[in-house]
C-alpha cells in the first residue's frame, strides 16, 4: 500500500472517515494510519473527547479511550487539503451523529431501569433508597454503534456498552437486591436478542459500605470500580444516595488520583505513536500495540 493509493481514493471518493478508508483501501488499520499520519497532503478532524480508561494491558494501567485505532477509524474524518470544507462538514455531521447514538443510548438505559423497577414489587424502597448511575462512553457523549461479539453468549451487539451500577444504603433488604438484581438480569437478556435493540446492559449492584472500601483505590479492581463511580450520572433512583456517593468520592481523592492517571495516559499516548509511526506493522512492541488495538475491539466489525 503506497500513499499514492489513498490519496487517489480520497481524490475521487472524498472525505472519509477512517473506516470508509480502510474499506476502499483493502489493508490493515495500522499500516493505514501510518499511511494517513505520515502524507501531509492528508487533512484530519478528529471528533469528540479523550478521556481514562483503566486497562491492566497497559503501564500504570491507564490510557486514553478512544484507543489510536478507534480514534482513527470511528471518530476522525480525512481528506485532501482542497477539500478543507467538506471536512469540516462532515467532521460535524459525524458529531452529531455520536452525540444521537449517546442520547439514545442514555434513554434506552434509563427507560429499561425504569421499567425493571416498576415491576417489582418493592419498588418504593428502590426508589427511594437505592440510586442508578450510568457510567461509560455514555457519559462523555462518545458512544459508537459499531457491531460486535457479546462475550458470553457471542450474540452481536450495537456498539458501546449501557454500563450501570445500582448503589443502595446499608440496611436495604437483602432480598430486595437480589430481586433487582434477577429483574435486571432478565431485562440485560430481552435487550441483548431482541432484534430491535441488540443492546447490552453490563451492570453491577451493590451497597454504600462496598462502595467505600473500593474508594480506597488500591488494587486495580477498586481503581475501576472507583473511575467508574466518578464519571458516572444519576439515572434513575434517589438523588440523595447519589449525592452521598459523589461526596465519598471527593472524600477519597479520587478526581486528584484520576487526573494523574490521566496525565501518564496522555504520556503514554505520544510515545505510542511516535513509536507506531515507525515500526513495522508486523514487528510492534507489544506494549504500544495495546495502545493502538485493545483485546475489547478484537472482534468489531469494520
Amino acid at each position: 500500500m503506497h500513499a499514492q493509493t489513498i490519496l487517489d481514493i480520497l481524490r475521487e471518493k472524498g472525505p472519509q472517515t477512517g473506516a470508509q478508508l480502510l474499506e476502499h483501501a483493502g489493508t490493515d488499520p495500522l499500516p493505514l494510519w501510518q499511511i494517513c499520519r505520515k502524507t501531509p497532503e492528508i487533512r484530519f478532524e478528529c471528533i469528540g473527547r479523550r478521556f481514562v480508561r483503566l486497562d491492566r494491558n497497559v503501564e500504570l494501567y491507564a490510557r486514553l479511550s478512544p484507543s489510536i485505532r478507534r480514534e482513527f477509524l470511528t471518530y476522525t474524518v480525512l481528506g485532501l487539503q482542497p477539500q478543507a470544507h467538506r471536512i469540516q462538514a462532515q467532521a460535524s455531521l459525524l458529531r452529531e451523529e455520536i452525540r444521537r447514538i449517546s442520547r439514545a443510548k442514555l434513554d434506552l438505559a434509563q427507560e429499561a431501569i425504569r421499567d425493571t423497577v416498576q415491576a417489582l414489587e418493592d419498588r418504593q424502597t428502590i426508589q427511594d433508597r437505592i440510586c442508578f448511575l450510568i457510567a461509560g462512553d455514555i457519559t462523555y457523549d462518545m458512544a459508537h454503534a459499531v457491531p460486535r461479539p457479546e462475550v458470553s453468549t457471542g450474540k452481536m451487539v450495537r456498539g458501546s456498552d449501557l454500563d450501570i451500577v445500582a448503589i443502595a444504603e446499608d440496611g436495604v433488604p437483602e432480598e430486595t437486591l437480589k430481586a433487582l438484581d434477577s429483574a435486571i438480569l432478565k431485562k440485560k437478556y430481552f435487550l441483548l436478542v431482541h432484534p430491535n435493540y441488540q443492546e447490552e446492559i453490563d451492570y453491577l449492584v451493590k451497597n454504600i459500605s462496598k462502595v467505600r472500601g473500593q474508594l480506597a483505590f488500591d488494587s486495580f479492581p477498586h481503581m475501576v470500580a472507583s473511575k467508574i463511580i466518578h464519571e458516572s450520572r444519576l439515572l434513575y433512583g434517589s438523588e440523595e444516595v447519589y449525592g452521598k456517593v459523589k461526596h465519598m468520592v471527593r472524600e477519597y481523592g479520587i478526581p486528584e488520583k484520576l487526573a494523574r492517571l490521566e496525565r501518564s495516559a496522555e504520556e503514554n499516548r505520544r510515545a505510542a505513536e511516535i513509536h507506531l509511526l515507525e515500526c513495522d506493522p508486523g514487528q510492534g512492541n507489544e506494549a504500544f500495540l495495546n495502545l493502538f488495538f485493545t483485546r475489547e475491539e478484537g472482534d468489531e466489525i469494520y
